[in-house]
């Protein structure tokens, strides 16, 4: 995998990092600033299954933290292609549930990085 591959991935991973701090830690308050169509007496309600969203964030940063351990080229490219297509699936399922948002934030930096993987 090259540089700007690289970087995508630790990028994504970083991010999905903060998706974890925000759903488990922070859904109560800062939560209610970011998702304003929410009625805000909703988050407390919501707070354990953000917290198992946000863990669930946090396992795709680890697969995608994984792949820089990963000595052999082929099984590095496969593990990311997959937890890539995992956060793609996640990101365009939230973009038309939830909000359209998500699939830039989300679904869209793992597209770009799936095309760089296949097509270089």
């Amino acid at each position: 995998m090259t540089i700007v591959t690289n970087s995508l991935i630790g990028f994504i991973a970083l991010l999905h990092c903060y998706i974890l701090w925000f759903e488990m830690f922070a859904w109560t308050t800062r939560g209610r600033k970011v998702f304003k169509k929410i009625p805000k007496e909703l988050f407390e309600k919501t707070k354990t299954m953000a917290a198992n969203q946000g863990l669930y964030n946090g396992f795709l940063a680890a697969g995608l933290f994984w792949t820089f351990f990963i000595e052999n080229a082929a099984w590095k490219e496969n593990v990311a292609l997959f937890m890539l297509g995992c956060i793609a699936v996640a990101g365009i399922f939230g973009a038309f549930t939830a909000d359209k948002k998500i699939f830039f934030v989300q679904a869209f930096p793992a597209l770009i990085t799936i095309s760089l993987l296949i097509w270089f």
